[in-house]
């Protein structure tokens, strides 16, 4: 599991390993990571031309003593400081090793297509988001010049995820002790790049933000007794889809299909069209789980009702959202998108976008339900203020009906015992990847999602296992 931590954890643990090693010990970890991980973006470090920018305190001390190591493997290494006062010995560091440095107004010593890379040293964890004018100005003398970020872009907002203002786009950022909340909650993840940890031995506790990985998911999955049979795996009933949106009951129950469940029950107006496309699904009776919501149009509020009467987890979307007017009284994955969620708080939806963690936070503290707030970093809420932030998807995923499949797959997960936390983030997880894999040959609609998901599960649960 991936833990993002605050800057102030990460100093905090910073502290006691501070006063137990020598002076300076500490940055020479992450300098040396930090010029290694160049190295490796670069393809090498000889001949290679590499400016610095170089604001002040320990984020600028880092770029400078990365330099004077690829200084001394043989590239040609200038820093611009773009604050009166900058880290001195790192500075030393690097005219000791034959780079060179000078004010961010003095004469440019290479123009942008000359240079190979920019070590961003800006503003590190402890700045305020948003740069000052000289730092965006020296940015834009050097348009399409490849950026490395130190431990974060400078000018993004550490622990919310936020751009307030101006900031740097990086096509990697070398972090260091643990990933910070930026790495992962959109929008600043998405000007992030490639993000590289570089263990320096920091000892931090459990975060609030984490992301699952391939391994979390594998260990949480479902997996049958093999003396179960469906009603112990669970039965997951559906009520989705209306005369106008037959195809939402359709996807809903593709994506309830996947096999985590033992028994899908199906309640709504496209029965036929469902049980035409999904011969085991059965109609009324009891389940360990509801999926609500998916184009239930007019009829969502009466659907919701009764769901809720059943006193079982539900997962509630769509349509079924605008009936929810508080708390709720059984666990329950609400699942909105930007637009839905603004609704549900009654804020604007560029709101909602700009801040996606205090907004999720917040509708999973005021409905009591977990929140899956859909995106390209989907974040998954629990009341208590815990967040999973999914990492799979592709661009192609944003298609008509996707939203359905991932609530019939939640659906699944619930029905099976996992708890509501849990089953959105694995839900998100498996959605994710099954599209990656799906969109290996290209575009992809939901249903291509859906048929995608048996075998990205098998992966999973028997890794290396050949496929036909």
């Amino acid at each position: 599991m991936r833990h993002a931590h605050t800057a102030a954890e990460v100093r905090a643990a910073e502290e006691p390993l501070l006063a137990s090693l020598p002076p300076g010990a500490l940055m020479q970890r992450a300098a040396l990571g930090l010029a290694h991980a160049v190295i490796d973006f670069l393809g090498g470090a000889y001949g290679r031309r590499v400016l610095l920018l170089v604001g002040p305190g320990n984020n600028g001390g880092d770029a400078l003593w990365a330099g004077a190591y690829l200084a001394r493997r043989g590239a040609s290494v200038h820093a611009e400081l773009l604050a009166d006062e900058v880290h001195a010995e790192g500075l030393a560091g690097l005219r000791a090793a034959g780079g060179t440095a000078a004010g961010a107004e003095a004469d440019r010593r290479w123009r942008a297509s000359e240079i190979d890379v920019l070590i961003d040293g800006i503003v590190g964890i402890g700045g305020r988001p948003g740069l000052r004018p000289s730092a965006q100005r020296a940015l834009c003398r050097y348009p399409g010049v490849p950026v490395v970020a130190v431990d974060v872009p400078s000018g993004v907002d550490v622990d919310t995820g936020r751009l307030p203002g101006d900031h740097v786009r990086a096509d990697l950022t070398v972090t260091f002790g643990s990933h910070k909340i930026a790495h992962l909650v959109a929008p600043a993840a998405e000007v992030c790049g490639a993000v590289q940890l570089v263990d320096i031995g920091l000892s931090l506790p459990p975060a609030a933000v984490r992301s699952l990985q391939a391994a979390d998911v594998a260990r949480l999955l479902p997996r049958p007794a093999e003396s179960g049979h469906k009603y112990t795996r669970g039965v997951l009933g559906v009520r989705a889809g209306s005369a106008t949106y037959p195809g939402a009951a359709l996807l809903c129950v593709d994506g309830a299909g996947s096999g985590l469940a033992g028994m899908i029950r199906y309640q709504g107006a496209a029965a036929d069209a469902v049980r035409l496309r999904h011969p085991e699904v059965v109609g009324e009776g009891r389940v360990q789980a509801w999926v609500v919501g998916p184009g239930s149009g007019e009829d969502a509020g009466q659907a919701l009702a009764a769901c809720l009467a059943d006193d079982v987890p539900l997962v509630i979307d769509a349509d079924a959202l605008a009936h929810l007017d508080g708390p709720l009284e059984v666990p329950a994955v609400l699942t909105p998108h930007a637009g839905e969620l603004a609704r549900m708080l009654g804020v604007e939806r560029e709101s909602v976008e700009q801040d996606q963690l205090a907004h999720v936070r917040r509708a999973a503290e005021r409905y009591q339900a977990v929140v899956l707030l859909k995106g390209p970093r989907t974040l998954v809420a629990d009341p208590s203020g815990e967040v999973l932030v999914n990492v799979t998807g592709t661009g192609w995923l944003g298609t008509a009906g996707a939203g359905d499949v991932l609530a019939g797959l939640i659906g699944a997960l619930l029905a099976s015992g996992v708890m509501p936390w849990q089953a959105a983030g694995i839900g998100a997880w498996l959605h994710g990847a099954a599209a990656t894999r799906a969109a290996q040959h290209g575009p992809l609609t939901a249903s291509v999602v859906a048929a995608t998901l048996r075998a990205t599960i098998g992966d999973l649960l028997h890794p290396g296992a050949e496929r036909s």
